[in-house]
């Protein structure tokens, strides 16, 4: 649990940046082409900090809603400072249509494209329940391959970097160790409260769960593998708290290994500069939940 009145806090990596998301407010960092630090700072919406956030299952949903939300607005902002020397400016229409269409191709390629695998298999497996497992892991397959795959992008390998240096920062944070380069290096880039995680949890939960819907008929097929994905993203959030909550704990281990082992492909080692980025995004989220006014830029 993190230092400041036992919240967690937790962010995400964007174009040459990141974000912190705190008890009442948000922070990104980005690194300017001049190499001076730009930050952003915006209180959250009482939906997603509000009574709701404590009910199980629900805050799930709500959590999914929010990470969509902050996520579009870091990475907007992101983006724009990237775009500064060349006095250009991406919409937030641009921003959220890229979002819908990314959502879009996400369900697709790791939903709908398994479950027509699994659909032609049918008859060869002998039994639906086979059908259904085979459908998981192949969705299991195509979502390592996507990450195995994305990988390789020299872009994509710098955000990865960030997000190590996300994950080290929020570690120092937990531990009330000094937010300064030399505190944050000790620590892992993987974190049980990982994004990563999570999405590995939806994929095997989703194995479990899709085994006792029934392949018949054809319209019930598709629809159940978008319409529950809501209900199993909530067991998946309730699952990765307990084992965050319980990340000292042996079997906890056992289950959280796989998840931790998969963030090896998704984060890795940041330069300092990186780890910079990161702790003035921590910073301005801790210093807004004081009540302090952070600074918009350095």
């Amino acid at each position: 649990m993190s230092a400041q009145q036992g919240h967690t806090y937790g962010g995400q990596a964007v174009i040459e940046g990141v974000m912190i998301r705190g008890q009442k407010n948000m922070a990104v960092a980005v690194r300017r082409h001049d190499g001076s630090i730009a930050v952003q700072c915006l209180p959250l919406s009482a939906f997603f900090t509000g009574n709701l956030r404590r009910i199980p299952l629900v805050r799930g949903i709500i959590t999914l809603a929010e990470t969509l939300t902050l996520g579009m607005r870091a990475l907007s902002y992101s983006a724009n400072v990237g775009m500064e020397s060349e006095g250009e400016e991406i919409g937030k229409g641009s921003i959220a249509l890229m979002m819908v269409l990314s959502l879009t191709i996400a369900i697709g390629l790791f939903f709908l494209l398994p479950l027509a695998a699994s659909w032609f298999l049918e008859g060869v497996l002998g039994s639906s329940l086979a059908a259904n497992v085979a459908e998981g892991v192949i969705r299991l397959a195509l979502f390592v391959g996507y990450i195995l795959l994305i990988g390789q992008m020299n872009d994509i390998k710098r955000v990865f970097m960030y997000h190590g240096a996300e994950h080290m920062t929020v570690h120092a944070q937990e531990r009330g160790d000094p937010l300064e380069v030399e505190y944050i290096r000790k620590y892992s880039t993987a974190h049980p409260r990982c994004g990563t995680a999570f999405l590995l949890v939806v994929m095997v939960l989703a194995i479990v769960a899709f085994i006792f819907v029934g392949r018949e008929p054809l319209w019930w097929l598709f629809t159940s593998r978008v319409v529950l994905i809501p209900v199993i993203a909530s067991v998946s959030y309730e699952v990765i708290r307990w084992s965050g909550r319980y990340s000292g704990n042996s079997l906890v281990g056992l289950i959280t290994g796989p998840s931790l082992a998969l963030q090896a492909l998704t984060t890795k080692e940041p330069d300092d500069d990186q780890i910079e980025i990161a702790i003035a995004a921590m910073n301005s989220a801790l210093e807004a939940d004081r009540g302090v006014s952070p600074t918009a830029s350095e």
